[in-house]
């Protein structure tokens, strides 16, 4: 029979796949015109990140279930201010592709998150440059190409607004281990939301003042509470569940549900938004894209188990338990071999700014 742990653990990445591809195809109808026609993409990510905000804020100051962290002026702005823009903007642009192109083509795309990884932290000096992770990177991106000739309805504009998103997020991601290498920050998803949030929204205010406010003082913009109530309920609920899939499960097991994820949605997106269609062309460059993906995922891998040191191991597995909001067992599933520092690069979700450790960043992108 299976184990009560491992039945929570299968439990939790379902929520997790269910949430991820739930955030994405409720904002792709939001938004479209076809649909419930918002068309204002800054809009419904400042409702995103102000809700956010908000919960968090009564989480921590009126509620107490954990407390805030010691954050000072100097940490807020050369750490905080930063990653909250391109967080923001990594929302801002992503949410926009929604307007132009497909869920599926836009999932499709979404696989040259780690050739933008890649060379961002090599341009930021925290990667070196390599044979074997550059021809990776070359077969992702001639994948992702033969996807896009493939793409029927192919739109410049939507492309340009997915792929400027996906860099924005790796340069976050890679801001991030550059920053928190420095002050050694630990924040845990509520005070994420709670720090991040908040700069993110006024980081976002500026777009919108200029961009949308004017059009929604001229057009018929209608406003349904329940429909946006529960999309941002969603956004938050799946920063959440990242927390619980990381706490239970190793990065290997995140990252094929990852992959499991993407599929699932690209087939749910075709039957939901009957407009997408999906050529041969299409799977095929996927398909390469994924081979690369998946093979650079191994040698990310490998350098993690070469450089970890049992000394790193110990610190690791303390800092786990220390950082552990939810009572998760942290032996659990250990024998995926997982570390906190591999769930940076394994989860790369929207409305998500989880900030890891700096100890499993350092872990994980240290030059074999």
């Amino acid at each position: 029979m299976i184990s009560r742990e491992l039945s929570l653990t299968y439990l939790y990445l379902l929520i997790y796949i269910l949430l991820s591809s739930g955030v994405i195809l409720y904002n792709k109808w939001v938004l479209s015109p076809k649909y419930f026609n918002f068309p204002l993409p800054i809009t419904l990510t400042m409702i995103h990140m102000g809700f956010s905000g908000l919960v968090a804020f009564f989480l921590i100051r009126v509620f107490k279930v954990v407390p805030p962290v010691k954050m000072t002026f100097e940490i807020y702005a050369t750490c905080v201010i930063p990653i909250s823009a391109f967080f923001a903007s990594s929302l801002w642009f992503g949410n926009t592709a929604y307007l132009f192109i497909s869920v599926a083509f836009i999932q499709m795309l979404k696989a040259l998150m780690p050739v933008a990884t890649f060379v961002m932290a090599v341009l930021c000096g925290t990667d070196k440059l390599r044979c074997d992770l550059f021809l990776n990177m070359v077969l992702v991106s001639f994948g992702v190409v033969i996807s896009s000739y493939g793409e029927i309805n192919f739109n410049v504009v939507g492309t340009v607004y997915q792929v400027t998103g996906i860099f924005a997020e790796a340069l976050r991601l890679v801001l991030t281990q550059v920053l928190l290498q420095k002050k050694g920050l630990t924040l845990n998803p509520i005070t994420s939301l709670y720090y991040i949030a908040p700069c993110s929204f006024l980081f976002l205010f500026v777009p919108w003042y200029l961009l949308e406010m004017p059009r929604m003082e001229v057009s018929q913009i209608q406003f349904n509470f329940w429909i946006f109530f529960s999309n941002a309920l969603c956004a938050l609920a799946l920063n959440f569940s990242i927390f619980l899939v990381i706490g239970r499960t190793g990065a290997v097991t995140i990252r094929v549900a990852g992959v499991l994820k993407d599929w699932i949605l690209i087939a749910l997106s075709t039957v939901i938004f009957p407009e997408s269609i999906i050529t041969n062309l299409n799977i095929i460059g996927y398909a390469i894209a994924l081979c690369g993906v998946v093979m650079y995922n191994y040698l990310k891998a490998k350098d993690v188990r070469s450089s970890q040191t049992p000394g790193a191991a110990k610190d690791l597995a303390s800092e786990r338990r220390s950082s552990n909001l939810y009572g998760l067992d942290e032996n659990s599933n250990s024998g995926n071999g997982g570390k906190n520092g591999s769930h940076l690069e394994a989860i790369v979700d929207e409305e998500a700014p989880l900030i890891p450790s700096a100890k499993g960043l350092l872990s994980r992108t240290k030059p074999s």
